[in-house]
């Protein structure tokens, strides 16, 4: 047997058996969140891959999990599917709509064989709806939705926040969320469901304070001019001397007056709002923080209230006191990533293994699932299932 799953799962999620439909983006992210809080989550990749573009020693996001290779394009894939699935608590894939309903193992196929499974479907736009079946990345999903038009400067275009609202916040967070809450209703009533996550809605579910304020007249629909997107001197970023950053943000009058009694600003939260001065402001704070470099600010506020943070690269972060005191950063395989959140006292969450290569535990995972050693050896004999070495292509 090999190093994945060796160790039992210590996460609340242990003995939670799941079905990973491989694909890219959030739904291998959702995988990922799955098993490291415990669940036993079994990749199905297809022939010739997933179309992942980065190489599988090094895609975090399938960490801890097994991979099997199986042919659902054949009848015998589609069968091998289908019972596994009896054995499963939980199904996810991220195809478009209908397209695992063709392969014969949509909800439908699905449930068929075990009613209380719960059958995770991640799309950009929804399983319903006239842009259900076109394609999209993270970015157009995020555009239609108003927090794209939201965020970045005013009078310029829309900054782009990564993938991590739309794909990650807005999709595979929703989807793990959709799954736990269904799992939990399926225990009490033995029945599963579809859970329809769609990076639109969740999207727009992460927006929802921006759209309360909105209705209350207080946010405008204009980006770069409110009290969180940049609009105030005292939400934003600024830079240092040493061509870097630092992150402002003392929105509360106690954190803001620490702030400005520090920088030696004529302003206190008593008149900050007065007309004129946020300009005044804004300058003052400007001047004073390119003045010096970001780690003298970060020495000078770290342990203040002033609210005041270095803006650290992907690579400074992990270095970072305070992320290497909670040890926030893991080493797996010789890669440095991020470890498992969020945390439990109990049952806490590992990563059991480093990501897999595809087909690189078939045999093993088919056997452990409770497939027959004939029927594991036919189906590779006859190419429905392919065992591959961690060092094959």
């Amino acid at each position: 047997m090999s190093d994945a799953k060796k160790a039992l799962p210590t996460g609340p999620l242990a003995g939670v058996r799941v079905i990973e439909l491989a694909g890219i983006g959030p739904g291998p992210w959702a995988g990922m969140m799955l098993s490291d809080m415990g669940a036993d989550v079994l990749r199905i990749d297809r022939p010739g891959g997933s179309g992942a573009s980065v190489p599988p020693e090094f895609d975090v996001s399938l960490r801890g999990r097994r991979s099997a290779i199986v042919d659902l394009r054949s009848p015998q894939g589609v069968e091998l599917l289908l019972d596994l699935v009896e054995t499963a608590d939980v199904l996810i894939e991220g195809n478009r709509p209908g397209v695992t309903e063709r392969l014969g193992v949509g909800p439908m196929d699905c449930h068929a064989r075990n009613p209380g499974l719960v059958y995770g479907r991640m799309t950009g736009w929804g399983q319903t709806g006239p842009l259900s079946q076109t394609a999209g990345h993270d970015l157009t999903y995020i555009a239609v939705t108003g927090a794209l038009h939201a965020m970045g400067r005013e009078g310029e275009s829309p900054a782009i926040p990564l993938n991590l609202v739309g794909d990650y916040g807005g999709g595979g967070a929703f989807l793990v969320i959709g799954v736990l809450a269904a799992l939990f209703e399926a225990q009490r009533s033995g029945r599963g469901q579809v859970v329809d996550a769609a990076i639109v809605d969740g999207t727009l579910a992460l927006a929802a304070p921006m759209f309360g304020m909105l209705a209350a007249g207080m946010w405008h629909d204009k980006r770069g001019v409110n009290m969180l997107d940049g609009g105030l001197p005292w939400y934003d970023v600024y830079g240092t001397a040493d061509g870097k950053h630092v992150a402002v943000g003392p929105l509360e009058p106690k954190f803001f007056d620490t702030l400005a009694g520090d920088l030696g600003a004529e302003d206190t939260s008593r008149t900050r709002f007065e007309d004129g001065r946020t300009d005044v402001i804004r300058a003052h704070f400007a001047d004073e923080f390119v003045s010096e470099t970001r780690d003298h600010w970060q020495h000078t506020f770290e342990k203040t209230d002033a609210c005041v943070a270095p803006v650290l690269s992907l690579t400074e972060a992990a270095e970072h006191p305070h992320l290497v005191s909670r040890g926030s950063f893991i080493d797996v395989g010789g890669v440095r990533q991020p470890a498992p959140a969020p945390r439990f006292d109990r049952t806490p969450s590992t990563v059991g293994s480093p990501p897999a290569h595809p087909g690189q535990h078939s045999t093993e995972a088919l056997l452990e699932w409770g497939i027959g050693a004939d029927r594991v050896d036919h189906l590779i004999d006859s190419g429905v299932v392919l065992q591959q070495d961690r060092d094959e292509p």
